[in-house]
């Protein structure tokens, strides 16, 4: 039975919890933690049968085989390489923060020499098998176009910075066009899905984002259009918004629980 601690609270962590509790993801959730200890203590009361421990990471890693980021992307920065020397294997969902390459680097490095695996589930987008596939050969472009109900967007470093009132938009307008860097810095919380098809295909600066907001919508689109030798393919999925945080798309929290699952299952599917 794989023991499993998870950083982070909110609205993909609590799915993981509760997924892990009723049974679905067969793992045993041995400790949380949140840096606003009311979202652990909160999250805590919802389970069931799992009685996970609410300790800082230090403390975790003496007891799990595997450490879950559902933070930030400073919590990659600070955590994942602590538990990666610890050999634990890590699954992380802030992605975004691998557009800095010495982190990546960095990552990548430790979990070779302590032959630790780092997962990094496929978030809310479909056609990532396409993608690893089309990668085996040369590709020549990438382009991930979002687009989201205006509310979906608020708090975004680059919202903020642009003082762009999102109130008053009331078409549907391009916010932001540029490379898959610049968006995951502009965009943490929205767009960690360029940072997964970044890594995937052909790296952050050749990849390009753009991004929507549409107040006519009620769910987050991503579509992906990519050309290579291999030919060319568009996925396109239309995701229901969490109903607890509009910038995070249902499906990210389903890949996060798919992939814990597959760890466990002798049968993969898949590229």
């Amino acid at each position: 039975m794989l023991n499993i601690g998870l950083i982070g609270c909110g609205t993909i962590g609590a799915s993981i919890c509760k997924a892990i509790d009723d049974g679905t993801i067969e793992a045993e959730l041995v400790a949380i933690y949140d840096r606003n200890l009311n979202d652990a203590d909160k999250l805590l009361s919802t389970l069931k049968r799992s009685k996970p421990q609410v300790i800082e990471v230090a403390e975790m890693l003496k007891k799990i085989d595997l450490l879950v980021e559902c933070a930030s992307q400073e919590a990659v920065y600070e955590l994942i390489p602590t538990a990666l020397h610890a050999h634990c294997d890590v699954m992380i969902m802030s992605v975004g923060a691998f557009s800095d390459e010495k982190l990546f680097k960095t990552i990548k490095e430790l979990a070779k020499e302590n032959k630790c695996k780092v997962y990094l589930p496929s978030g809310a987008i479909v056609g990532l098998d396409g993608l690893k596939s089309a990668s085996s050969d040369e590709i020549y472009s990438v382009t991930l176009t979002t687009q989201k109900p205006p509310r979906g967007l608020a708090g975004a470093p680059y919202i903020i910075r642009n003082k762009i009132d999102l109130d008053k938009i009331n078409g549907k307008t391009v916010i932001f066009e540029g490379t898959a860097s610049e968006a995951v810095k502009a965009f943490p919380a929205n767009v960690n899905v360029a940072a997964t098809i970044s890594l995937t295909g052909i790296g952050f600066e050749k990849t390009k984002v753009k991004i929507v907001a549409n107040p006519a919508l009620t769910r987050n689109i991503h579509e992906i259009s990519v050309e290579g030798a291999f030919g060319e393919f568009t996925t396109k999925v239309e995701n229901v918004p969490s109903p607890t945080n509009p910038k995070s798309s249902y499906l990210a929290s389903l890949s996060a629980i798919a992939t814990l699952k597959k760890l466990s299952d002798p049968i993969q599917t898949g590229t």
